[in-house]
């Protein structure tokens, strides 16, 4: 079961990567009323307004993508560990 909740951590940390790349990069590609980057952006907004507002942009450079990413990724480290100290 331990094992199963730890896959499943990871596979959901890697899709969140996953969207949020495809997310940064389709904005550059697309318009932004294009239905796929408004779909993308209905998922990934919500978890990067809360970033937005502490870090706002600096001059054309939005960092609250690559602070999500890092996050996520704590989040994943110390979840699995987490896991793992109670097999």
């Amino acid at each position: 079961m331990i094992i199963f909740l730890i896959n499943l951590i990871q596979l959901l940390s890697r899709l969140i990567f996953i969207v949020i790349i495809v997310d940064v990069l389709l904005s550059y590609f697309l318009p932004p009323y294009h239905s796929v980057r408004m779909f993308l952006d209905r998922i990934v907004e919500p978890m990067l307004r809360p970033i937005r507002r502490v870090v706002p942009p600096l001059q054309m450079i939005d960092f609250s993508p690559v602070i999500l990413i890092i996050l996520v990724q704590i989040v994943e480290y110390i979840l699995v560990r987490l896991l793992i100290s109670l097999r």
